[in-house]
């Protein structure tokens, strides 16, 4: 006896072209290319409307693109002024600089073939998502100093999104918006449906407790890495990381990661490794929104950090903080406590980023070094002035300070040297600011081919299914060049669209 008739429209409501898991920069870049292979597109976003966006509403929206010259970045940022072309030293970041920063902050294990996609790519992809409707500026308040009365951006940054990443993520999906696609929320996806060939044709989802199944002809997997879940922290990156704090959403759980390796996919990457920052040592154990990324505390180049013993424990002034603050988070991990405090002076405090000044900082402040030593809680006061000293009488005072350059202002004879930007710390008033590690994402991946699709563990792609954003392992291992994440979320989710759109006809073709 024939089971009940399905209507017609909920079939169709229920059945895609390409279906997109996740909701950030990535996913939404994936759903915008496949959208103009003429596919019929969702997006599965696990966390309310208010929440969506992934770790990309967190951030605050700094991407590393390649470019020759103010012409190039006026072709992203299109409100770029005559005024500030002529006057402003953006300097030039080449696709060489790109492809040496990538090996040298990596320790050269990045995968050479997708890292050159990246960096040749960075700059269409970036003027594609201008053109889409993403709102693009220069990074005044984070990637530059005066010098000599004009104004000079440091470390090859200069591109953020307007907003930051909420503003980002508000672009995104007003753009997906305007092209027809569906965001479904808090529609959490659990499990890849394959056929009897292992042909990827659809998602098995919950809604608010409620399962079923979506059906399509390419699956787009672009839901974040591990870095919410205490679990799989503790597991691939060792003890203590079950402590750590969040810096972004809680609904990056590894489900997307699971959900490919059960189908097959390769495990690829460094998965004992992450972006991991100074954040505040008090801050909550999830990314706040009203807070967002101000909870990080990156001018540690111009002060020094102690640790519980009063110690420092690391070159502050190693290389620009652009290609440090994504490690420095572990160190602090690694301390007594697992916290630090960063120290600084009145010759400092006057360059300190933002993100020093909110309400919601763990902050000591006083007139003097002794003072100021007594208020650091949880440090040896007497163990911390000495150290102050030490550190104070190896400072090359006599080199130049430039906060726009590695400028060699380094130490002479410390157990921990500092290599540049080296300050005396002997002007009050003094402040001082508690961090501990927080977490941004995880490196361990998928294998993906330059299509995006993902390979299995034989080096075959697995039909119908494409990853992007912190699903893709293979670049970025130890460590990671600031903004190079949302660029890569960007470049291989336009990839994986494109790829997931041009799979989807080939298929309704019957090719």
């Amino acid at each position: 006896m024939p089971g009940p008739s399905v209507p017609t429209e909920a079939v169709e409501r229920d059945t895609f072209d390409v279906i997109v898991v996740g909701a950030g920069n990535a996913a939404t870049c994936a759903a915008l290319a496949a959208r103009e292979q003429g596919a019929r597109v969702v997006m599965l976003e696990a966390a309310p409307k208010d929440d969506s966006g992934g770790n990309s509403r967190y951030t605050a929206g700094v991407m590393r693109v390649v470019f020759n010259g103010a012409e190039d970045l006026a072709q992203i940022i299109p409100d770029l002024t005559e005024d500030e072309k002529r006057d402003v030293d953006f300097g030039s970041y080449t696709e060489e600089q790109f492809l040496d920063d990538m090996g040298r902050i990596t320790q050269y294990r990045c995968d050479p073939e997708l890292t050159e996609i990246l960096v040749r790519r960075s700059h269409p992809t970036l003027v594609w998502m201008s053109r889409k409707g993403v709102r693009f500026n220069a990074a005044y308040g984070r990637q530059s100093f005066k010098v000599d009365g004009k104004v000079k951006f440091w470390g090859g940054l200069a591109c953020e999104a307007w907003g930051g990443g909420p503003g980002l993520v508000e672009n995104l999906h007003k753009a997906a918006a305007r092209e027809g696609i569906e965001i479904r929320y808090e529609t959490a996806a659990q499990s890849l449906i394959q056929d009897d060939a292992g042909v990827v044709r659809g998602v098995r989802v919950k809604h608010r407790g409620a399962r079923s199944e979506l059906h399509a002809k390419a699956v787009v997997l672009a839901c974040g890495g591990f870095e919410s879940n205490a679990e799989m922290r503790a597991r691939y990156l060792g003890p203590s990381w079950d402590l750590a704090k969040v810096r972004g959403t809680r609904y990056n759980t590894g489900l997307g990661l699971r959900m490919a390796m059960d189908a097959g996919a390769m495990p690829y990457g460094h998965w004992s490794g992450c972006h991991a920052v100074g954040w505040d040592q008090n801050a909550p154990p999830f990314g706040d929104l009203e807070v967002g990324d101000n909870f990080q505390k990156h001018s540690y180049p111009l002060g020094i950090m102690v640790n519980a013993n009063g110690q420092r424990f690391v070159d502050e002034g190693a290389d620009f903080r652009n290609y440090t603050y994504a490690k420095y988070g572990a160190v602090v991990l690694a301390q007594p406590g697992m916290f630090a405090w960063q120290i600084f002076d009145q010759k400092a405090i006057g360059m300190l980023r933002g993100e020093y000044r909110i309400r919601q900082v763990t902050k000591a402040r006083a007139d003097t070094l002794e003072e100021l030593v007594q208020k650091l809680d949880g440090v040896d006061p007497r163990r911390c002035l000495q150290e102050i000293a030490e550190y104070n009488r190896a400072v090359q005072v006599e080199v130049p300070f430039n906060p726009a350059v590695k400028d060699g202002r380094g130490t002479r004879g410390l157990r921990v040297p500092k290599s540049n930007w080296a300050t005396t710390i002997d002007e009050g008033p003094f402040e001082a600011y508690a961090v501990t590690c927080g977490v941004t994402f995880t490196f361990g991946g998928v294998k993906v081919n330059e299509d995006a699709q993902v390979e299995d563990t034989g080096g075959n792609p697995i039909p119908g299914l494409f990853a992007a954003g912190e699903m893709v392992g293979g670049l970025f291992f130890h460590n990671y060049p600031g903004g190079s994440g949302l660029t890569s979320g960007a470049v291989f989710g336009r990839i994986a669209g494109t790829s997931a759109g041009t799979s989807a006809a080939a298929r309704a073709s019957g090719g």
